[in-house]
């Protein structure tokens, strides 16, 4: 058992995340003997496993107890180690609002980006994965809806392409997809209804943008708060629940 939790970390470590249908992340996820020993050793290494039932991978972070020693105190707090800006980290939250939160909304409905209806037996229908409810947004309209917020288009592609090169999004062509990491590093919890009540709000009210089904494959944010606060402010300065 030590052999295969010391390889399920080390392939962890090494490809940043792994797919839940890998066998030995559905070991983790299912075996609790198993986790105890996985959840130990990273722990001894300051780490932990992040993963929710929404998304089609998992990976490790920083535990939150080593956060401080690792970043320093809150009022200096040096969320760089990504090299996202202020404006980098705005535009990461407002993908996932426009990307994860519907998503959510599909997959506790238990309904597909296929579906024209749901199930009238949804609630003995497991939930679906994120490839089969998660849909992209329009680049186009992105940039028409927060460019001049977020850097204006030059920014905004740099900042695009470093969150691409860091597994939050995905692209194709005009459309913008959901990446491994961008279900994994956010707090649900602690954004969702200050984002939906809060800066994002007039935006929800919309009707969603057309988009290209997805069909591929919190940050925890330390100032996740700042960084809302950032996709309606014009200003750019200095993310995320750290990986490993």
């Amino acid at each position: 058992m030590n052999d295969d939790a010391q390889i399920l970390i080390a392939r962890l470590l090494t490809h940043q995340t792994l797919r839940r249908d890998d066998k030995m992340v559905k070991r983790a996820l299912s075996d609790d003997q198993f986790r105890a020993e996985v959840d130990k050793r990273l722990l001894e290494s300051g780490l932990k496993l992040l993963d929710n039932v929404y998304a089609d991978h998992v990976t490790v972070a920083l535990h939150r107890n080593v956060e401080p020693k690792i970043f320093g105190a809150k009022d200096i707090w040096q969320n760089n180690n990504f090299g996202l800006t202020r404006d980098g980290v705005a535009l990461l939250v407002v993908l996932w609002a426009q990307i994860i939160l519907p998503k959510r909304e599909r997959q506790e409905t238990h309904t597909t980006v296929d579906d024209d209806q749901n199930d009238m037996f949804e609630k003995d229908t497991p939930i679906p994965r994120a490839e089969d409810a998660s849909i992209g947004i329009s680049y186009t309209a992105l940039l028409s809806d927060f460019g001049d917020k977020l850097g204006k288009k030059t920014r905004m592609d740099m900042n695009l392409g470093v969150l691409s090169k860091l597994g939050f999004i995905e692209r194709r062509g005009d459309v913008i997809l959901e990446g491994p990491l961008l279900d994994l590093m956010m707090d649900t919890d602690v954004l969702k209804e200050r984002i939906i009540n809060g800066a994002l709000s007039e935006v929800f009210k919309r009707a969603p943008l057309a988009a290209a089904p997805r069909k591929v494959a919190t940050v925890d944010m330390p100032e996740a708060e700042a960084a809302n606060d950032a996709a309606v402010a014009e200003q750019s300065d200095d993310a995320p629940d750290t990986p490993n």
